[in-house]
C-alpha cells in the first residue's frame, strides 16, 4: 500500500479524450520502473498546442477517468486543470505538487512527440528545476528521448502500445470496434451515449 504521504509522485497530463488501456499500461509501467507511490492522472482543460481542437466535455472525460481508476489505490484523479479553465499549462500544475509535498521527487510523464517543444513550454527553465520528465515513446519510435539542458529526462521502457484517442475516435467514426482498446465500461458509455457522434 502507498504510503500517506508520497514521496515519489508521477504526473500524468494529457486531455484523455477518452482514456484507453494504453494509458493504463503506462500508469502501470511508470509505477513499476519508478517505484511511485502515487500516479496522479491530471486531465488538461485544454491543450495550448491544440487550440483549434476543443476536447470532448470535461464532465465526460473525467467521468471515463472514474470508471477507468476505480479500484487502483495508488492511482488519483486530479482536475485541478479542469477547474482552472484553458489553457493548461504545466508548470502551474507541477508547482502545485511541489508546494503541497515539498519532499516528494517529482516524475511527468510525457509522449516523445512532445520532447523536443519541451523549451517552448510556459516557465520551462522552472519546469526543469521541479520536475524530472518520463518519456512515453509509441512502439517503433527509436529516438533519445533525451530534452536539452536543464531538463532531466529518462525513458519509460515498458508496455509500448500502438493506440491513441485520436485513433480511438477515428474508429468510432468509422463505425469500428473499441471495447479491445479502452475500459469496458467506458466503451459501453460511449457506445450507448454516442459520446463523439455516433
Amino acid at each position: 500500500m502507498a504510503p500517506s504521504t508520497p514521496t515519489r509522485i508521477g504526473l500524468y497530463g494529457g486531455s484523455f479524450d477518452p482514456v484507453h488501456l494504453g494509458h493504463l499500461l503506462v500508469a502501470q509501467a511508470a509505477q513499476e520502473e519508478l517505484n511511485l507511490d502515487r500516479v496522479v492522472f491530471i486531465p488538461a482543460a485544454q491543450s495550448p498546442f491544440k487550440p483549434e481542437s476543443p476536447p470532448a466535455p470535461a464532465t465526460t472525460r473525467l467521468r471515463f477517468l472514474r470508471l477507468a481508476l476505480a479500484g487502483q489505490c495508488s492511482w488519483h484523479l486530479d482536475d485541478q486543470e479542469i477547474l482552472r479553465g484553458a489553457p493548461s499549462y504545466s508548470i502551474d500544475t507541477v508547482q502545485s505538487y511541489a508546494k503541497r509535498y515539498p519532499h516528494a521527487k517529482l516524475f511527468y510523464l510525457i509522449g516523445a512527440d512532445h520532447v523536443p517543444h519541451l523549451p517552448k513550454w510556459r516557465d520551462a527553465e522552472a519546469l526543469a528545476q521541479l520536475t524530472e520528465f518520463v518519456v512515453v515513446r509509441r512502439p517503433g519510435d527509436h529516438g533519445s528521448g533525451q530534452a536539452p539542458p536543464p531538463f532531466r529526462t529518462r525513458v519509460l521502457t515498458g508496455f509500448p502500445f500502438a493506440v491513441s484517442s485520436s485513433e480511438i475516435r477515428r474508429r468510432i467514426a468509422a463505425g469500428l470496434p473499441i471495447h479491445l482498446l479502452v475500459p469496458s465500461k467506458v466503451a459501453e458509455i460511449i457506445q450507448t451515449e454516442h459520446t463523439y457522434g455516433t
